[in-house]
């Protein structure tokens, strides 16, 4: 996608304060951060919505949400809690259509989100 902002972050065609990167995912720090960590995990295939997944994208959803699990153990979030989302559509929050998974910690969690 050549207009997609997270896939020129993959492309490193624009700047991005990057975390973490392998060959399936990069972990960005969210610039406009909800909580005191805020990472947003990104996968290299560009799929739009989470509504588009496909059973064949299985393996990414699930590496994204380990990464995750992974990140919150290595920041000590393990014990206290943290909260991951995806968010579809823009009724349903998302601003950049390219799927990602935001990771929030640092602060007690409320419900509902907003």
């Amino acid at each position: 996608m050549t207009d997609c902002l997270f896939c020129k972050i993959v492309a490193k065609t624009i700047p991005a304060k990057i975390e973490y990167e392998d060959e399936h995912l990069v972990v960005i720090h969210d610039i406009n951060p909800q909580a005191p960590f805020h990472r947003l995990l990104i996968p290299k295939q560009h799929i739009a919505r989470i509504a588009d997944v496909k059973e064949s994208d299985l393996a990414m959803i699930s590496r994204l949400i380990f990464q995750a699990k992974k990140i919150a153990e290595s920041k000590k979030f393990s014990e206290a809690g943290y909260r991951l989302v995806f968010n579809s559509g823009a009724d349903g929050g998302q601003t950049v259509f390219h799927i990602h998974l935001h990771l929030l910690a640092g602060r007690p969690m409320r419900w509902p989100p907003g």
